[in-house]
């Protein structure tokens, strides 16, 4: 006997952090054979997708609270000649400057808040991690980061932006969505014009 009363054989406290590894006689530790996790959505654990979804909000959160180009400093009225854009201190600068720009970039935060809120209240009341529910709220999530990242560059095309987004969003619906076998038809199709 040992002195914590458990015998040779008697549970082990704490447990091993790994759940493929057990251990055998005298604290030898035997490691057990696995098969590799399959190569789609559902192999993944609802934790990490916690983990994920918290980051997303916490980023699209600090996306809608500090936008880019800052906020205007002073107060500038209206005034007959002058060339400059009225304003209140406070106020964002993209919102007078780039008015549409700033409405796809707060609509964009605000689907990647929804999105992310959406699927951590999903895996918190334990909705399967392959349900639709997840992977949509997730893919418009992620995807909403890179619509907002887009918008962000003053350089493009709204366009040109919301065709980005939408791409991604195609890309990751599928990457979420079909089995590996299926996803590597549909790669083949678009990429090798289905000759192989």
């Amino acid at each position: 006997m040992m002195g914590n009363g458990a015998g040779v054989g008697g549970p082990v406290y704490p447990p091993h952090p790994y759940p493929g590894m057990a251990p055998q006689g005298h604290g030898a530790l035997h490691v057990h054979q696995q098969h590799p996790a399959p190569n789609n959505w559902a192999a993944n654990d609802a934790n990490t997708l916690l983990v994920v979804a918290t980051l997303i909000t916490t980023l699209t959160y600090q996306l809608g609270s500090s936008v880019p180009g800052g906020y205007w400093q002073d107060t500038l009225l209206a005034a007959d000649g002058n060339n400059q854009v009225p304003h209140r201190a406070g106020d964002p600068v993209m919102r007078d400057l780039h008015r549409q720009r700033y409405w796809l970039f707060m609509a964009a935060s605000w689907m990647g808040f929804a999105g992310s809120m959406l699927m951590t209240l999903s895996l918190l009341v334990r909705m399967p991690v392959n349900s639709r529910h997840v992977r949509w709220s997730f893919a418009v999530a992620y995807s909403s980061l890179v619509l907002t990242f887009v918008v962000s560059q003053c350089k493009s095309h709204l366009f040109i932006d919301i065709l980005i987004w939408a791409v991604c969003l195609a890309f990751l619906w599928v990457l979420i969505s079909f089995r590996p076998e299926h996803r590597a038809g549909i790669a083949r199709c678009v990429c090798c014009d289905g000759d192989n």
